[in-house]
């Protein structure tokens, strides 16, 4: 029994040194640093261990430097995201800008427009009222004078006196003087203006 516990522990001892050296050449584990000794009576191998980074015992590691250059690395990242937001806000910024002035410029024109229409309008009114101040007057005189006046307008302020003298006319349930008017004015010129005045709608 002591021999056979003899020749088993020397079986193991065999087995685990061939699994040293095997792993070892296998670049598994480090053993020849450890094993130098008896690495130097065996010819065939190396027994110079694998190089391993020293640290000298007063080079300690840094902790501080390390977190503070993490932190630098943040806020640099931080940093060139706050330049990248402020470029897209002086980009919308300048949008809006432009945005602005154009309808700054819209708003003009249309306030613009407006105020020609309503001057266009407060013409049209005043030439209007001008217009039936001019036919009350000429009705009010004798029909030759008035015929008188009336040869002595172009077509057009003609054209609108004795349209409107037969607007108050109507409006006031009266004959129209205008057609004894054009009894009373040159053919050629009477003719002229019922021609025109028929062909054309009005221009009030």
């Amino acid at each position: 029994m002591i021999g056979k516990s003899i020749v088993l522990l020397l079986l193991i001892a065999i087995l685990a040194a061939g699994g040293l050296f095997w792993f070892d050449y296998l670049n598994v584990i480090d053993a020849k640093t450890i094993l130098a000794p008896v690495y130097k009576y065996i010819p065939f191998i190396s027994g110079e261990g694998r190089s391993q980074p020293q640290i000298a015992e007063d080079e300690n590691l840094n902790l501080d430097a390390e977190r503070l250059a993490v932190r630098l690395e943040a806020i640099e990242l931080f940093s060139m995201e706050l330049n990248t937001r402020q470029r897209e806000i002086e980009n919308q910024h300048d949008k809006i800008v432009q945005m602005e002035q154009n309808l700054t410029e819209r708003q003009k024109a249309l306030d613009e427009r407006e105020n020609s229409l309503r001057a266009q309008g407060l013409d049209a009114e005043n030439k209007d009222r001008n217009v039936e101040q001019n036919a009350r007057y000429l009705t009010g005189m004798p029909p030759r004078n008035a015929v008188g006046i009336l040869a002595a307008l172009d077509d057009q302020d003609a054209i609108d006196v004795l349209r409107k003298t037969e607007e108050i006319a109507k409006a006031e349930g009266t004959t129209s003087i205008v057609s004894y008017w054009f009894s009373l004015m040159e053919p050629a010129r009477a003719a002229e203006l019922q021609r025109k005045m028929a062909g054309r709608p009005s221009s009030l």
